[in-house]
């Protein structure tokens, strides 16, 4: 890991300048291989900028939501005390693996802040029992548990599949339920196993006694949510539980009725569920406020890049840059070999495009023309995308800026780490979808 990671903390830029070398790339990529010219590019690129608003307010409020529900007092708590769990170096590395993983699974947002947080809980009480834990590596095993974030509870394909009225219910004639994707035996097989893959390797690269580790920072834990003085009748409103209780309340019965009528999951269902959790666990309206105001401050990166991105997507998807890559891939394609080309298409698109929802709609539609013209379960195709979207996450930094932010490091601290995960999950991921492929 030494050399990796040393021409990874040399060459790689930050999180911003990869964006903008991605959006340089991908212009010049649809100048040679597309009939537009560089006005249509730049048209292309303007017009996306501001074509994933709404979108981009749901990843937002994703994000926000599990920092906040991660940093309730009750959650916060049970963070806490896990962090004591390891009783040793190679016990640490694996713990937060699988945490960071389960917590993915429920919702990526939740994911990628319980890997920052249950990181820097296993460096600090490990540090105060004499563990040598190298945080990076800690970090870095953080997001790696994030990267089967697309197989569980929150996967934008899965959830847009089991949607009516989306693009999915068109192409097929059908709405594809959850049953047969997120919730398949094959695909909770194959996300355990790779779990465990990854687990396993974050413990064989772990720092041996001899080697040089960088330690989590020494300091105190987070400070919990401290009431203040009441003096006014707004005073005592603001400290009393009732509204937060009540709207919290209101908020399940919808749920429940949502789900009892009949409805799905989808991205707005999981935000509203995570909201939810956060209005009966806080104690107050004033801890809810101070809790928005300190998540706010680890979104701020993603705003401000997400437009850049969406920038790239505009690019591919105007100029039919994205339909050109997905379809060179897919021309090449049997039925036997299909799920492996398209996970390595959508993996190959997520690297310019890093957003499940947004690459989803643009190619899934692709993939999915393509897996019925050549007899493959639309369920297959609709994981694959999902697959090759958690994927190369491993190697594109820009989910991993909320994460950093809170531990406090750069990209090029972990990025040598989670290169070993992107080539681990890859095997895994192709061999679920090679042998769900057989039996469907």
């Amino acid at each position: 890991m030494g050399p990796l990671n040393a021409v990874v903390e040399k060459y790689m830029p930050s999180a911003f300048l990869f964006a903008v070398a991605l959006t340089a790339v991908v212009a010049v990529a649809a100048l040679i291989v597309t009939d537009s010219g560089p006005a249509e590019v730049v048209d292309g690129w303007g017009d996306g900028l501001s074509g994933l608003l709404a979108f981009t307010m749901q990843m937002v409020l994703i994000l926000l939501l599990g920092y906040m529900l991660a940093h309730t007092g009750p959650v916060h708590r049970l963070l806490v005390k896990l962090g004591s769990v390891p009783r040793s170096e190679g016990q640490a590395y694996v713990f937060v693996v699988v945490v960071t993983a389960v917590a993915s699974l429920l919702t990526w947002g939740l994911g990628l802040v319980v890997g920052a947080v249950i990181a820097k809980e296993v460096a600090r009480q490990g540090k105060a029992k004499g563990l040598r834990l190298h945080f990076p590596l800690l970090v870095a095993a953080g997001y790696s548990g994030w990267v089967v974030w697309h197989m569980g509870y929150s996967g934008s394909g899965p959830l847009a599949a089991a949607s009516e009225g989306s693009f999915v219910t068109e192409l097929t004639g059908q709405v594809i339920p959850m049953s047969e994707t997120t919730f398949s035996l094959w695909n909770i097989t194959g996300a355990v196993l790779t779990v465990v893959a990854i687990a396993t390797a974050m413990y064989l690269i772990r720092p041996r006694s001899t080697s040089r580790i960088v330690e989590v920072d020494a300091e105190q834990e987070s400070a919990a949510y401290i009431r203040e003085d009441i003096n006014t009748p707004a005073d005592r409103l603001d400290a009393s539980r009732w509204p937060t209780t009540l709207l919290g309340l209101a908020l399940a019965s919808y749920l429940v009725m949502h789900f009892a009528g009949g409805g799905t999951l989808t991205l707005d269902i999981v935000n509203w569920s995570f909201m939810m959790l956060i209005l009966l666990l806080v104690s107050c309206s004033s801890e809810m406020l101070a809790l928005v105001r300190s998540s706010a401050s680890n979104v701020g990166d993603v705003v401000f890049q997400y437009p850049l991105y969406a920038g790239i997507l505009g690019i591919m998807a105007s100029t039919g840059l994205m339909e050109w890559l997905t379809q060179q891939m897919v021309r090449i394609s049997t039925e036997a070999t299909f799920p492996i080309i398209a996970l390595m298409s959508a993996g190959l698109v997520n690297i310019f495009v890093p957003s499940g929802g947004a690459q989803f709609a643009v190619q899934g539609p692709i993939v999915l023309d393509a897996a019925q013209a050549l007899g493959v379960d639309p369920a297959i195709a609709i994981m694959a995308v999902s697959y090759g979207d958690q994927w190369t996450n491993m190697i594109q930094p820009f989910w991993a800026l909320p994460l950093l932010a809170i531990a406090g490091l750069k990209i090029r601290d972990i990025m040598g780490y989670t290169t070993i995960t992107f080539l681990v999950s890859g095997v895994f991921f192709a061999g679920t979808l090679f042998i769900a492929n057989l039996i469907l």
